[in-house]
């Protein structure tokens, strides 16, 4: 029992040199409203102030420098952030709208041929405004899978170390 005691206090005594603190980190606010949390290991895609995009993982967050994919960036030189929404509603709606519509037209177009009626008796007034809402509205939604946060007036980007190094002592 009393070996137990002393691994467990072994164990509970290596952890600190095994562990990290916890890292550096950027934020994104919008007029002081917290928009947007990135650390390490956070995908960022974001364009320089050499208008330049990159997008990859960050690295590492080390003394107001991001690494991204082995380059190195001071966070002042980023322009602006994109966030990219993947969910249904910027997905696959988008393009079922589209392809409904586009369905629509092609149905009557069919059956109008089918039934041999003129050219212009295929489509009604609802079809048209039907198919072409649907079409027009799908392209719509599908331009909103991005949103771009350009740093300047409204944004602000905000470097918080959290790792505070002591600089060695001069002579």
């Amino acid at each position: 029992m009393y070996i137990m005691y002393r691994i467990v206090i072994l164990i509970f005594s290596c952890i600190p040199f095994i562990t990290e603190a916890q890292t550096d980190i950027l934020v994104l606010k919008k007029r002081g409203a917290h928009v947007r949390t990135y650390t390490i290991g956070d995908e960022i895609t974001m364009e320089t102030v050499y208008g330049q995009w990159f997008t990859g993982n960050i690295m590492d967050l080390r003394h107001d420098s991001i690494y991204i994919n082995g380059q190195v960036f001071h966070y002042k030189e980023v322009r602006a952030i994109r966030r990219s929404h993947y969910n249904f509603g910027n997905t696959v709606l988008p393009y079922g709208m589209m392809a409904a519509g586009a369905g629509i037209f092609i149905l009557n177009a069919v059956n109008g041929a089918y039934r041999h009626d003129k050219a212009k008796d295929w489509y009604t007034h609802s079809s048209v405004i039907t198919g072409a809402s649907l079409i027009v509205g799908g392209f719509i939604l599908s331009r909103f899978t991005h949103t771009t946060y350009r740093l300047g007036h409204r944004f602000k980007l905000d470097y918080l170390e959290l790792n505070f190094r002591k600089a060695p002592a001069s002579k």
